[in-house]
């Protein structure tokens, strides 16, 4: 019996452009969700990229995925009878919250995650902050505040206050900033945790429901970074502040 040889993802794989296999057309791969084949069949995701197999990607939204699952775009793509759940975006949208969770956890730990009204307003008026958090349940007047002195500094809200509340070891954060790594980037670009971050939060702005203008801004605000470092996924718009 011939062993399946195991293929890693080339570093073009991991940067660059792919094509979606439900739109067809060629995007930046931050803009999208990779996906493998396991040993046993089933398609798994890799939302960090290095698992080995060949990658079938699609573009970071909950419609895609799901159009993926009932149109058989995965087994069509890659010739094989693969096993595909049916809950798959769910499982995309829970790694994609586990993601950024960890990733502000990480923050934290390296001392660059402040929370709270006070201490996020007071990063960005210091000119700290490089991104803000602002959760997608808080009340829309606290988002408009935090929107209005952020500026241009990318303001995402994909996250619950739960969620944000569990990278940093509370029952919920309404307000937190990422703030700017120690000597930071010579040639001013988001650092790597900055993108990490970025990327992840603006892939999770496809998996959910946006219910009103001021969290549109917060969320759109998220993958702006990220197109500024070559993400370029165009559903995404930059963030709109005050009065908005």
């Amino acid at each position: 019996m011939r062993r399946r040889t195991l293929i890693k993802p080339t570093t073009a794989e991991r940067g660059g452009e792919r094509r979606c296999i439900v739109e067809g057309a060629r995007q930046a791969t931050p803009a999208l969700i990779r996906f493998v084949r396991a040993p046993d069949g089933s398609v798994v995701p890799d939302i960090d990229e290095r698992l080995p197999g060949r990658g079938l990607w699609v573009g970071a939204r909950r419609d895609l995925i799901a159009r993926a699952v009932a149109e058989k775009r995965f087994q069509r793509a890659a010739r094989d009878s693969l096993r595909v759940s049916e809950d798959l975006a769910d499982r995309v949208e829970a790694l994609l919250v586990r993601k950024a969770i960890d990733t502000l956890g990480f923050a934290r730990r390296a001392g660059r995650l402040v929370t709270g009204f006070e201490k996020t307003a007071a990063a960005l008026r210091a000119g700290q902050g490089v991104m803000v958090l602002a959760a997608r349940d808080g009340a829309a007047d606290g988002r408009r505040k935090i929107g209005a002195l952020a500026r241009d500094c990318p303001l995402a809200g994909a996250l619950t206050a739960d969620e944000l509340g569990r990278a940093v070891g509370r029952d919920h954060v309404v307000h937190a900033a990422l703030t700017r790594a120690p000597g930071g980037r010579p040639d001013g670009r988001p650092d790597g945790l900055a993108e990490s971050l970025s990327v992840a939060l603006g892939r999770l702005n496809g998996f959910r429901a946006i219910s009103d203008g001021d969290l549109e801004n917060a969320t759109g605000g998220c993958m702006q970074t990220a197109q500024n470092a070559g993400a370029g996924d165009q559903r995404m718009e930059k963030a709109k502040h005050g009065g908005q």
